[in-house]
């Protein structure tokens, strides 16, 4: 290297270290990870598959990672599966993440055949058979889509080697449920034939994962068969507080013309089951449109917060809130901004927006990385070491996002983390005048937390589960020593 090009470089990465902004404009393989209050424990590169949702499970003394994934890709529709040597359909990932320093791949279920949506088995639950009503005591069942076609329970007491135990079939979507462990009851988002729409909800009593029993159809007001007119909005997901909360929280749309519904979950399990108008009302307590340009991806509930501004107030010093989760869907911020929203739903008839949040595009000039910027999707899990104080969301190009929530009316971020790209990360293109231009970016899509209190996100441009902890100013919101 001569003097000119050493000079050359090295003032390169002394205005790159001084100019993050500059840096951040594009990854590049072998650059660190962003972080701020948030460090790396250990990674998994799922087969190089794209993820989906991580659900974390404790199975006796071994925590087990069980990661839903889309279809393959056009360049790969079915990833080689080392343990087996063969090409397989994206499926459900299952990781030994005991030693979350050191995760252990154990087994890989392959899904539907197809790529991208149009494959895969994005969701997955998980419930011990001890804790179901009537399941086997020795059982631990993963409930888990097989793309767009059945839910399907399998039997993972051997996360090593699973037994598939019964199917739903017959549809023609499935998407994001919920499972209720301690009743059975589930709400599988699912694609009835006869329904008007791509997605509803079919409610199913799986307190016996072996012998599932349906309950109802659910979904709006003209979604219904023989129904006429305009079509409403998509079912994303359902969000359930269980018979102590009484509360089912649906969110509908994933990036525009979204709504959030508050249900009567003893109403809609209980109540009359054909679906005419009138009993698809019937359960519903309120509504909470958004505007045309958001969705509602997740809708997670929050409910009896204490409010530290509101001690001394003679009423609401408690209030529920709901975290409301948008989708961005597309390219290079070729959309209206997808963000976060928190409601105060205190007053059910009269839900009302009190908060936002989203990450400052100019932070890490994000339109011009490549792939999605805005938000996806929440932490779902209730566990104490973050309910109510923290909430990680999954936001793209920007990575995972820790936002201190204690109190809800100012959100505010204490913590990111933004992976490395890797050779298997996938490229997202747009199209203009005729032709791609593609860039390559971390898609950080869903995210989820243990009871321990780590942080697990997965990408969806195929560069695998990141674990991480708090560090920092974040840690000290969330209580950990």
């Amino acid at each position: 290297m001569n003097r000119y090009v050493k000079s050359a470089t090295c003032l390169s990465l002394f205005f790159l270290a001084c100019n993050p902004s500059a840096y951040a404009q594009s990854q590049v393989i072998g650059a660190p990870p962003e972080a701020s209050n948030m460090k790396l424990v250990g990674w998994n590169d799922l087969q190089a598959r794209s993820a989906y949702q991580p659900t974390i499970h404790h199975q006796g003394d071994r925590w087990i990672a069980y990661i839903g994934h889309h279809g393959g890709t056009d360049d790969i529709p079915a990833p080689i599966n080392p343990l087996t040597g063969k090409a397989e359909p994206n499926g459900t990932s299952i990781v030994d993440v005991t030693d979350p320093a050191h995760p252990k791949y154990l087994r890989h279920i392959p899904g539907q055949a197809g790529k991208y949506e149009a494959g895969g088995a994005q969701m997955v639950r998980v419930c011990d058979g001890k804790t179901l009503p009537k399941g086997d005591r020795n059982a631990v069942y993963m409930l888990r889509t097989f793309g767009s076609e059945a839910h399907e329970i399998w039997n993972v007491a051997d996360p090593a080697n699973p037994v598939l135990v019964t199917r739903i079939g017959g549809l023609k979507d499935t998407h994001k449920s919920w499972w209720e462990c301690d009743t059975g009851i589930a709400f599988l988002v699912s694609g009835a034939p006869d329904w008007r729409t791509r997605r509803m909800t079919q409610v199913y009593d799986l307190s016996d994962p072996a012998h599932p029993v349906k309950i109802r159809d659910f979904g709006l007001p003209g979604q219904e068969p023989g129904a006429t007119g305009a079509v409403p909005t998509e079912v994303h997901g359902p969000i359930s507080t269980g018979p102590q909360g009484n509360r089912v929280f649906f969110g509908y749309g994933t990036d525009k013309g979204g709504m959030m519904q508050i249900v009567d979950r003893d109403k809609l399990i209980n109540g009359p089951k054909e679906p005419t108008p009138e009993n698809l009302r019937f359960p519903e307590i309120a509504r909470l449109p958004m505007s045309a340009f958001n969705g509602a991806h997740t809708t997670f509930p929050m409910l009896k917060m204490p409010i530290a501004e509101f001690a001394h107030d003679k009423d609401g010093q408690n209030r529920d809130i709901v975290m409301i989760v948008d989708e961005a869907i597309v390219n290079e911020c070729n959309e209206p901004r997808q963000m976060v929203w928190f409601a105060d739903v205190t007053v059910e008839k009269s839900p009302m927006m009190i908060s936002s949040y989203t990450v400052p595009e100019a932070s890490g000039s994000f339109c011009e990385r490549g792939g999605r910027f805005g938000s996806h999707s929440s932490n779902e899990s209730m566990a104490p070491v973050y309910y109510k104080k923290m909430a990680f969301i999954a936001f793209f190009n920007a990575g995972v996002r820790a936002l201190d929530i204690r109190d809800p009316y100012h959100p505010t971020e204490v913590g990111y983390f933004i992976p490395s790209i890797t050779a298997a990360t996938d490229k997202r293109c747009v199209t203009s005048e005729g032709q791609d231009h593609c860039k390559v970016a971390i898609q950080t899509n869903n995210v989820e937390t243990d009871d321990r209190g780590y942080i697990y996100i997965v990408d969806r441009a195929n560069t695998g589960m990141h674990i991480l902890e708090l560090t920092g100013a974040a840690r000290a919101v969330a209580g950990l020593p």
